[in-house]
């Protein structure tokens, strides 16, 4: 039972199909990320394993805090770098295996820091949900000059590709830094009627807005609900959104159903 529990928003509670809260592992500890998750962990629903930090680290302790993860009912998956980086190296049915013996379920495809054809990011989503995976697929390019050479009626287009190759969640590019960038300006503001453009294509439960920002997090929450589906979340800020996502601060007290 918490304290003040009276005063709270209900929200959808886990497994939710939306109002899913996506956070980024940077490589934290085990008994970090454990103290983390036992005290915010119900406010997480997917814990990406950012870029190739699965790599560098020990396979053990991988594999421990995938366990732990999921213990906490949350989605641990592979970012998308490293799936990148396998196709890149003909070593998708290595990456595949080696994701399942770890422990994924669940893991990224993207092309947003190499060139993959249209035909190869299709084809990749499909032999990864027959392999058994959940897929999260990325549109969007890392490098703001080349992202910005898709145009917004291209990006519709992807994500519907990928919706319809068995993607579960489209996520909307913003990297770690959220500016110039995707949906966002150079000063980190959102592109309102792109994202009204965006919105009028698909449903909400179907976008995963990467918004590493408090003002980008308020953006949405006040725009589209406290069930906007939000990534690229720090673990440093789990606690933050939810109170922003409940109503429990001044950006959002009052202003949200």
């Amino acid at each position: 039972m918490k304290a003040f529990e009276f005063l709270l928003n209900k929200r959808e509670e886990k497994p939710r199909n939306k109002g899913i809260t996506m956070v980024l592992d940077k490589g934290l500890g085990l008994e970090t990320a454990q103290s983390l998750m036992d005290i915010a962990g119900e406010y997480v629903d997917y814990l990406k394993f950012g870029w190739g930090t699965s790599i560098i680290h020990d396979e053990e302790i991988i594999k421990a805090k995938i366990k732990m993860y999921k213990e906490h009912d949350i989605t641990p998956y592979t970012g998308g770098t490293l799936f990148e980086l396998a196709f890149a190296n003909n070593k998708l049915e290595e990456f595949f295996q080696q994701a399942h013996n770890l422990g994924f379920e669940a893991i990224e495809i993207s092309d947003g820091s190499t060139n993959l054809s249209r035909k190869d990011k299709l084809e990749s989503i499909k032999k990864a949900k027959t392999r058994g995976f959940e897929v999260l697929s990325e549109v969007g390019k890392k490098d703001p000059n080349l992202d910005k050479e898709l145009t917004l009626d291209e990006r519709i287009e992807y994500m519907q590709e990928e919706l319809d190759a068995g993607s579960s969640l489209i996520i909307v590019e913003a990297r770690e830094g959220g500016k110039n960038i995707g949906i966002f300006d150079e000063a980190g503001k959102a592109k309102d009627d792109e994202v009204d453009y965006i919105l009028d294509k698909f449903q909400n439960d179907k976008i995963l807005w990467e918004a590493p920002n408090k003002d980008q997090q308020v953006y949405f929450i006040l725009k589209i609900g406290n069930d906007v589906n939000l990534g690229n979340i720090s673990s440093d800020d789990i606690t933050s959104l939810e109170t922003l996502r409940q109503g429990l601060r001044g950006d959002t007290l009052g202003k949200i159903n």
